[in-house]
């Protein structure tokens, strides 16, 4: 299974997995999954720390390697047709940042790991509950 987690599932596994649903975590540690980032939630993470509306556990570098060591996790380029995708999304979600990564998902045919009630709105696999 390939599993594109949204920003605040990233920083859950991470930072505190009792967050996230038992059958999250077990999806998200199975080795047989393929764990993916976007480099969007990169972005969008490193922007808010910078804002002080986010406190990392430690230096985001740092956190990105933990991750790909612990759970394989991949980093997802954001791709010219990742961005001309967003002409067909319709405007559910306003955050520029969450529209990126459902158009990564409906292109890459990800399940998309995400507790947010808006992303579920778009036609795309959510994987949460």
């Amino acid at each position: 299974m390939k599993l594109l987690l949204d920003t605040h599932a990233f920083l859950w596994l991470d930072g505190d997995p009792a967050r996230l649903p038992p059958k999250v975590r077990t999806a998200c540690t199975d080795p047989t999954n393929e764990l993916y980032l976007s480099l969007a939630s990169i972005w969008e993470i490193q922007i808010k720390s910078q804002l002080g509306r986010l406190t990392l556990r430690g230096e985001l570098l740092s956190i990105l390697n933990d991750q790909q060591q612990t759970h394989d996790l991949r980093l997802l380029p954001i791709e010219l047709a990742d961005i001309l995708g967003l002409a067909a999304l319709p405007m559910h979600h306003r955050d520029p940042f969450d529209r990126l990564i459902v158009s990564q998902a409906q292109r890459g045919a990800w399940e998309l790991v995400t507790h947010d009630p808006e992303i579920a709105k778009y036609p795309v696999t959510i994987l949460w509950d």
